[in-house]
């Protein structure tokens, strides 16, 4: 591990406050100290890297010109918030980020009173600082209120459905575009910097408030032509800005979002405007900046593991078997190469869905649609329509964005869409804002979707071939983030018949049935050896399907035990509510069986290993035998042994 940079500024600040009476010398300095410690920091941890690299400038001018928290500063996609925890009274603590019991990797509310808003997904900051701004107005208050959106937010629906509304309205909002990718803004320079600076100021604001009112007072052409007269004298000055402001919004930019000589006095004439209604700076700035290895690679910077600081190297723990990502991806090229209707689509996660694979060898196959979920599920509908084969692939956390286009454009009409659900369950260091728990229970209660949970990396390739091959309606599989359990894969999947699940150990006379779905199998085996061990034969069977799951194998295991388990890593209300709600509408509970469902608590699951998450809502081996054995000690009488 490398010796902690030498930060002798960083450590004199305390709060934002200690930033106000610096010199602009000063704050550059303190740019680079903040910098290095947080490359340090994540070096140490993992994290998001490149996002926050590129706000490091941005962060020390906002802190330094506004008065948080009492202005209220909103950071869109919480991954960019690293430097602004340092900055605010975390310093630390920052070397126990995404750690158990740590700092959460995002914006929280409950960690800070500099968090105003929580975030783990993007495109909500507009939305969420507009509120604020009208609560404020409402309440009689005048302080700021700042939306940081960048770093592929603006692709989302939901911010520009939020500018048509804060453009509508004159209550005061500021909206700091963070454009790290180029894909808006003109190359930068001087005299842009030069001319934002003119147009955020005072004398300017003031002469365009002027023609307001004069032209005001002339109707009709007139003043028709004096809006555009304003209109055009803005479009030389700042090429750029169109659309915000035919939204509504003031618009400044592009500037150079590194350069603090430029940045401060900027935000000082925003800050300083009487201008009613919303404002939009747009600020240049580049993703990894100040980190080589993140400046040459921000994608695979975005988001890393523990590293060297010196070499750039990641240090990954070595695989004892391949990641479920990689086996989708491998699966699915398997299926395409055989079916050229095989297509698939990513919001703005090629890499993290394994997706980038699939694009090498298709490249015209794939459609990444940016972070916009929504129009991803109806696009996958639309090409269903074609009779094309979508595979939808998407975090299950980020699927629930696009939940209502699920329901509407896709199960209602019987699609064919194929759902490929990654980062299912609890997915560690990310915590309660990525967790993959609700699926399960948000999507066995739809109409005629199958709903499948592979048990380990090689179901997961079948699982990819019962998708494909099933033209009948929707269909969605789920699987974790991670490795798989090391089983031998087959070249290509088997087609599984639709609801049908497995014996997977069986006992004679069985006392305890356990089902499992999706990869707590590994640990209910391991809870049938232990219980067999202590006279209680057991027999597991692994559901495949959570919907429609195999009613026959259920009812049969039922008549032969005194107590049946279901386990899966999802939330209340999923597979093992619907199995109950069987076994009570057939009887089956009638003749003294004990049913019990194990899930993960009702409540949000903070940041942490995943083992440790498995250990706190009580999901291993260990439990699921202390759960059959109370169940046990519950059960007056034993049913008769099976013929």
């Amino acid at each position: 591990m490398s010796q902690r940079p030498s930060t002798p500024l960083l450590d004199t600040i305390q709060s934002p406050a200690d930033l106000k009476g610096l010199s602009l010398d000063a704050l550059n300095t303190l740019a680079g100290e903040l910098r290095a410690e947080m490359i340090d920091a994540v070096s140490c941890t993992g994290g998001h890297l490149g996002a926050g690299l590129g706000v490091v400038e941005l962060t020390v001018a906002l802190h330094h010109v506004f008065n948080t928290p009492d202005d209220q500063l909103i950071w869109d996609v919480g991954h960019q918030c690293y430097p602004h925890k340092i900055l605010t009274g975390r310093r630390d603590r920052i070397r126990t980020l995404r750690q158990g019991g740590g700092l959460s990797g995002f914006t929280n509310r409950s960690e800070s009173p500099y968090d105003p808003f929580g975030a783990g997904h993007s495109s909500t900051s507009i939305s969420a600082g507009l509120g604020m701004s009208v609560a404020r107005d409402l309440g009689g208050k005048d302080h700021n209120v700042i939306a940081v959106i960048g770093d592929g937010s603006m692709s989302a629906g939901m911010a520009y459905e939020a500018l048509n509304n804060a453009g509508s309205m004159d209550s005061r909002l500021i909206v700091i575009l963070n454009d790290n990718d180029m894909s808006i803004a003109p190359p930068v320079g001087a005299m842009s910097n030069y001319l934002s600076r003119l147009l955020s100021s005072k004398p300017w604001l003031s002469v365009r408030n002027l023609a307001k009112e004069v032209v005001n007072r002339f109707p009709g052409p007139l003043e028709r032509a004096a809006k555009r007269v304003d209109e055009y004298a803005r479009g030389m000055v700042s090429g750029g800005g169109t659309l915000f402001e035919e939204l509504g919004f003031y618009y400044v930019g592009p500037i150079d979002g590194h350069r603090l000589e430029h940045l401060v006095p900027v935000l000082e004439n925003v800050r300083a405007a009487d201008a009613d209604g919303p404002v939009l700076l747009h600020v240049v700035t580049q993703k990894g900046r100040g980190y080589a290895p993140a400046e040459e690679a921000p994608d695979k910077y975005h988001g890393v593991s523990r590293f060297d600081v010196v070499t750039g190297a990641l240090n990954k723990p070595k695989s004892n078997a391949p990641s479920y990502t990689g086996v989708f991806a491998k699966a699915l090229i398997a299926e395409a190469e055989a079916d050229d209707k095989v297509v698939a689509i990513t919001a703005a996660m090629p890499g993290g869905t394994g997706l980038d694979k699939f694009g090498e060898l298709f490249p015209d196959r794939v459609f990444d649609v940016g972070i916009a979920e929504q129009h991803a599920v109806t696009f996958a509908a639309g090409l269903a329509c074609g009779g094309y084969k979508p595979f939808c692939a998407l975090y299950s956390s980020f699927l629930q964005r696009g939940y209502d286009q699920l329901v509407h454009d896709v199960v209602l009409q019987g699609l064919p869409v194929r759902f490929a659900i990654d980062r299912a369950g609890l997915v560690g260091a990310d915590g309660a804002t990525h967790h993959g728990t609700f699926d399960l229970a948000f999507l066995t209660c739809l109409p005629n979707l199958v709903v499948m949970s592979p048990a380990d990396e090689a179901e997961l390739m079948h699982a990819v071939a019962t998708a494909v091959a099933h033209d009948d309606g929707p269909l969605a599989f789920r699987y974790p983030r991670g490795e798989g359990v090391g089983v031998p894969l087959p070249e290509k999947g088997e087609v599984l018949p639709i609801g049908k699940g497995r014996i997977v150990r069986e006992a004679s006379q069985p006392k305890v049935g356990i089902v499992s779905l999706g990869t707590r199998l590994a640990d209910s085996l391991k809870a049938a050896e232990e219980l067999a061990a202590q006279g209680l034969p057991t027999t597991v069977a692994d559901a495949r399907f959570a919907k429609p799951f195999d009613r026959d194998m259920i009812r049969d295991l039922a008549g032969k035990v005194d107590v049946l388990i279901t386990v899966e890593e999802g939330s209340p209300g999923g597979f093992g509510a619907h199995v109950l709600e069987f076994l009570s509408s057939e009887g089956l509970l009638d003749g003294g069986l004990k049913a019990r469902t194990m899930t993960i608590p009702d409540t949000f699951i903070e940041h942490d290993t995943p083992a440790n998450q498995i250990e706190q809502c009580a999901l291993t081996a260990r439990h699921i035998v202390t759960r059959a054995r109370d169940a046990l000690d519950t059960t007056t009488t034993s049913k008769p042994a099976s013929a």
